[in-house]
């Protein structure tokens, strides 16, 4: 295991932090910016010599500027299959990117609240995650990074439609905003298919956990929006503000009627998720994920007082397999890591 991405017990990262506004609903907000540098072709064109002097050129650039006392940057190519999957699963690299080969790299801030993919779909992806809703604070932020980017990096861009990027759903303002969400009240109640529909009908994508390509598991959704070309920054972060709020909305009304009209079936899901994760001795990364979905619920509505939101979400990245292998000092098998992985959970619920 590689020093400069240690995996330390209770650092998930500052957008984890159980903070902000609708944090009993909204994990996190992510904006991500898709930018490419002018005279290279698009990632999909470059051989494996241009991605290397592509990214050399990324590097030599951004090396000067400091967008947080705690960033570093990586060569992914230089580092193993763990410390990639670290940074996928702590959001700061896409599954694209950690399991690609060739050229590639990141600059991250330690804090995990920052990163700069290179070499990824498009030469570079700049993303700022947040905790609970805060789109609007954050997208400052990322004008203010992007800003002193240009400055140093000579943007592909057209004077009428905007930044170039190599999917077309991207181009013009080149960015996405998004919302990871928990919604394990609509999901109970098939209500969900509802929200994205509404989602759908407003040009917005609904994705797993882990962004595109994954799977839905324990409740969480990704909503972002899926086209930029003709749209303005404001337009999109609107269309996001206008169905967002409408599904917290939704989901704290649900969560309302069905406590009411069922609430022995919901504390008996919520304290059975407490006593598993408290006494497991051993539990797959999905099964802690779904659990940790039920026991947040209780939290969120005043059923459990001896666990905090945030250990919780900090839980839903810390027992990821990735993570769970750093903090051992040998390499483990799956079942081993399941071990682990329960013995953890014990420790930071006070079990052990």
């Amino acid at each position: 295991m590689n020093d400069h991405f240690a995996a330390s017990p209770g650092d998930a990262g500052s957008w984890m932090a159980a903070e902000g506004e609708d944090r009993d609903v909204i994990i996190t907000s992510r904006i991500r910016l898709a930018r490419n540098v002018n005279d290279f072709p698009f990632k999909a064109r470059l051989s494996t010599d241009e991605c290397r002097r592509l990214q050399e050129h990324v590097h030599e650039k951004l090396s000067p500027l400091r967008f947080a006392d705690d960033q570093v940057y990586v060569d992914l190519e230089e580092v193993d299959l763990l410390d990639r999957e670290l940074l996928l699963e702590s959001h700061l690299i896409s599954m694209e990117l950690a399991r690609a080969d060739g050229p590639r790299g990141v600059v991250y801030s330690r804090r995990r609240h920052l990163s700069i993919m290179v070499n990824e779909e498009d030469h570079l992806r700049v993303q700022l995650l947040g905790p609970g809703q805060t789109l609007s604070e954050i997208l400052r932020e990322i004008e203010q990074i992007d800003q002193a980017i240009s400055e140093n990096v000579d943007y592909a861009a057209h004077s009428r439609f905007g930044y170039l990027t190599s999917c077309p759903t991207n181009v013009g303002t080149g960015l996405r905003f998004s919302v990871m969400l928990h919604l394990p009240a609509l999901v109970t109640t098939k209500e969900i298919d509802k929200e994205f529909n509404a989602a759908q009908k407003m040009k917005l994508a609904v994705r797993g956990f882990y962004g595109e390509g994954a799977s839905f598991v324990g409740d969480f959704f990704q909503v972002s929006n899926q086209v930029t070309l003709g749209r303005s920054v404001e337009d999109l972060l609107q269309d996001l503000l206008k169905v967002v709020p409408e599904i917290v909305k939704h989901e704290r009304s649900v969560r309302s009627l069905i406590l009411k009209d069922h609430r022995n079936e919901i504390e008996d899901k919520v304290y059975r998720a407490l006593g598993l994760l408290r006494h497991a001795r051993k539990i797959s990364s999905q099964e802690a994920l779904e659990l940790l979905s039920q026991l947040r619920l209780g939290v969120c509505v005043g059923m459990v007082d001896t666990v905090d939101l945030k250990s919780i979400n900090e839980l839903l990245v810390l027992t990821q397999p990735a993570h769970v292998q750093a903090m051992e000092t040998k390499d483990l098998s799956e079942e081993e890591r399941d071990v682990a992985r329960a013995r953890y959970v014990r420790q930071r619920l006070g079990a052990e």
